[in-house]
């Protein structure tokens, strides 16, 4: 018997970083990256907590340590990444209401993401800074 043969013509080897992929894509991509990320120093953040609310020794101890520009550049990342996160969360329930479920609201919902998110992102680096 003759091996068959598939004329299957889809790419074998998928080279990620040549696709282009659509707006919708990244941002659920980031959406899912800052989730892991906040989840990774949400240990140092209960830990900051629990410090704080030790003794009065503590609360001065975590304080002045935010004082320091890398731990201000650390609190800032936190709370971008918290506030991209919730507002892409805010837009994954809102299409799971029916709205913008289309190919172009899924577009618009993300450039709007985007844009608040980068807003935020300003606010939260003028309030920390």
């Amino acid at each position: 018997m003759k091996p068959s043969v598939s004329k299957d013509k889809r790419p074998v080897n998928l080279d990620l970083g040549s696709m282009k992929l659509p707006i919708t894509a990244y941002v659920s991509i980031t959406h899912r990256l800052s989730g892991v990320f906040l989840f990774l120093v949400s240990g140092l953040m209960v830990w900051a907590l629990d410090t704080s609310l030790r003794s009065e020794e503590g609360f001065n101890s975590v304080a002045s340590t935010l004082t320091m520009p890398l731990s201000k550049a650390i609190l800032w990342l936190i709370a971008s990444a918290l506030s991209y996160h919730a507002l892409s969360g805010v837009k994954h329930i809102i299409m799971d209401f029916g709205i913008g479920e289309t190919m172009k609201g899924g577009v618009t919902g993300a450039r709007i993401v985007i844009a608040l998110a980068v807003i935020l992102s300003a606010v939260w680096g003028v309030a920390i800074w």
